[in-house]
């Protein structure tokens, strides 16, 4: 078995933070992954707890963490099950349901057995505070923790607005305006929560995703990824309609076969609704030998086809989402040391900086030039990757976002 290095990580700013949160009991709740797979959730709980707050969660069950109730590292999770995973708008309904109805029946469970004086909502949807208020008017506190701007997210999906994305947009104010204090995942999100939510400067705090860099781990590259090529490209994360990976398969054809690069093998590791619809389209372009879908994997897998990576992608599309979202995958490259090619959204820039190259929007030949550019220049790909790995470790890895996420939660306690 191949040894893993870890990367360092600074450690907390201060002792004060231990304890600061002592004798707070938090419950949050998250509707779109189950927990711990839900890396920023599962690293805002395990900050909260080290702060010294009792943390209880309610998520949903997922492949492999099917257990109803569970404590692990000393914070309680409560799962329940879903009906579907939604894919048109009448499912969205019935899922959002169940999951209302779930989320409500849990938190009064805990409630009873745990007590807690917070709720920490994580979105999608812009629903749960309607689990909320009840205990609102109780006394208790609610925190809405901005993952996706569901509104952008809708007319990324369904390519229209209409009458559900103005109910989504009804929701969304609806959240900001039951919510004691909001966290952003990112200063574009917190303008939307200054903006369209109303919200005060002082009760909005940005709290970015960064990776903790205590639990990732450096592996040997393991060549079998190759399959005998000398260059590998990498991919991680949700295979959907709205993350390109149809671009990312037109731009591999584009090298493969109309360029002749029969030395490239491309590695897209990740589950989601679309990745059998992704495969079948990978078999149309005649990529089966030059593409290796892993689905889910666990974290040695993932880790290991990073470490082993020559370049990493994000080919999301650019729309209005994705440019003010930050994608996780881009700041785990940047822990790997990976140069990376993505389009030039608002986010992926602010966040990768010099650490990418940035493609027309939506243009699989140019991606695929920029691919190929890095490939032919070893020096550049170091040099980027080192850039992007300093810049995390110095700005943005997860023990720089523990101090912010601590003050949200003093503001709301106040």
């Amino acid at each position: 078995m191949p040894v893993a290095t870890s990367l360092s990580e600074p450690r907390y700013r201060g002792h004060h933070l231990e304890g600061s949160l002592a004798t707070r009991k938090v419950l949050i709740i998250v509707e779109n992954l189950p927990v711990p797979f839900d890396r920023r959730v599962w690293q805002e709980a395990r900050a909260l707890r080290d702060a010294g707050a009792e943390v209880s969660i309610i998520c949903p069950t997922g492949k492999g963490l099917e257990e109803p109730e569970q404590t692990l590292e000393g914070i309680h999770i409560y799962r329940h099950r879903l009906p579907l995973e939604a894919k048109r708008p009448l499912e969205f309904l019935l899922e959002y349901g169940a999951a209302l109805l779930h989320e409500t029946r849990l938190a009064w469970k805990v409630l009873f057995r745990h007590g807690f004086d917070t709720i920490h909502a994580c979105n999608p949807p812009d629903l749960i505070f309607l689990v909320a208020l009840p205990f609102k008017l109780m006394g208790k506190r609610f925190i809405f923790d901005h993952h996706d701007i569901n509104p952008e997210l809708y007319e990324a999906k369904f390519g229209k607005r209409g009458r559900p994305w103005r109910l989504l947009c009804l929701f969304e104010w609806l959240t900001f305006k039951c919510a004691d204090v909001v966290i952003s995942t990112n200063e574009s999100y917190r303008q939307i929560a200054l903006i369209r939510g109303g919200k005060r400067g002082e009760d909005v705090f940005v709290v970015r995703s960064g990776p903790d860099l205590t639990r990732i781990k450096v592996y040997p590259p393991d060549v079998s990824l190759k399959k005998g090529r000398k260059f590998l490209v990498g991919y991680v994360g949700v295979m959907g309609a709205q993350e390109g990976i149809d671009l990312l398969l037109q731009s591999a054809r584009q090298l493969v076969h109309g360029r002749g690069r029969e030395d490239v093998q491309f590695v897209l590791v990740g589950g989601g609704p679309d990745l059998e619809q992704l495969r079948g389209l990978c078999h149309e372009m005649n990529l089966d030998e030059y593409v290796t879908f892993t689905g889910r994997v666990p974290d040695e897998v993932l880790f290991t086809a990073l470490s082993t990576a020559d370049v990493c992608v994000n080919p999301d599309r650019v729309n209005p989402m994705n440019d003010k979202s930050t994608m996780n995958k881009i700041l785990e490259y940047m822990a790997f040391g990976k140069p990376i090619v993505q389009f030039e959204v608002t986010e992926g820039r602010i966040s990768a900086g010099s650490a990418a190259l940035y493609a027309r929007p939506n243009d699989p030949v140019d991606f695929a030039d920029k691919i190929e550019l890095l490939l032919g220049d070893p020096a550049m790909r170091a040099s980027m990757g080192e850039f992007g790995r300093s810049r995390l470790q110095r700005e943005l890895a997860w023990s720089h976002q523990v101090p912010k996420l601590i003050a949200a939660y003093q503001k709301a306690a106040r």
